[in-house]
């Protein structure tokens, strides 16, 4: 695909653009199937195939830790639905979980095109057709159907299950809580106040707040706040 062709480029802010498709739970219109929730839509670049398999289990298991956060799954793999359906099979053979939410079929990419999933970097991996794969794409999408956060991996290299748990719990915690958090963080540890909020306002706020630098202030956050 030449880069004249390719479609504008999604960033952090954009409102993730509307598609309808058919996927494994029937078709959606996808506005409506993020509804008020926190949607995670992640891509895949064949069915049947190893790393795919592991990561699709894997999410199938966490299903319930992003449920009860209000996030919504929704996986994408460019094969037909008949495909998939097989595909699930082998998925609960291999790693004991069904995958219980929708994946996309998209044999001709238009969703993949639609979000740039594809890879143009490595001109081998492509199908029979020469069509590109999609890559490993993961778009963390939320009830306002913006786009707030986008992880992206070769079609080489499974992706950290834990890091997409972590970066929804960041998310909202962010958003609840008018903080941000440091690198590496997990919940319970401390977290940063928001630049925004001034530091006379944060100690009103927060029953104890270090400052480290006029800019760093850091206040601790209990687990169980963030996982209410």
């Amino acid at each position: 695909m030449a880069a004249e062709q390719r479609p504008a480029p999604l960033r952090l802010g954009s409102i993730a653009p509307n598609f309808k498709a058919e996927t494994t739970k029937g078709p959606i219109d996808f506005h409506e199937f993020i509804g008020d929730n926190w949607v995670i839509l992640f891509s895949h670049p064949e069915d049947f195939t190893p790393v795919c398999t592991t990561e699709l289990g894997e999410m199938a298991r966490l299903e319930p830790e992003f449920s009860k956060r209000g996030v919504k799954l929704i996986g994408l793999s460019a094969n037909t639905i008949d495909s998939h359906d097989g595909w699930l099979k082998d998925i609960e053979d291999v790693t004991s979980y069904l995958p219980s939410f929708p994946i996309i079929g998209d044999k001709e990419r238009k969703v993949a095109y639609l979000y740039d999933m594809l890879d143009y970097q490595d001109t081998t991996n492509v199908d029979a057709k020469g069509i590109a794969f999609t890559i490993r794409s993961v778009f963390f999408i939320d009830p306002k159907k913006t786009i707030r956060c986008i992880l992206s991996y070769p079609a080489s290299t499974g992706r950290n299950s834990a890091e997409i748990l972590r970066v929804i719990q960041s998310l909202q915690t962010g958003d609840k809580y008018k903080v941000t958090t440091p690198i590496n963080w997990q919940p319970g540890e401390d977290v940063i106040v928001h630049p925004s909020v001034k530091t006379e306002d944060a100690k009103k706020i927060w029953p104890e707040v270090k400052i480290v630098k006029p800019y760093l202030r850091f206040t601790p956050l209990s687990k169980d706040k963030v996982e209410a």
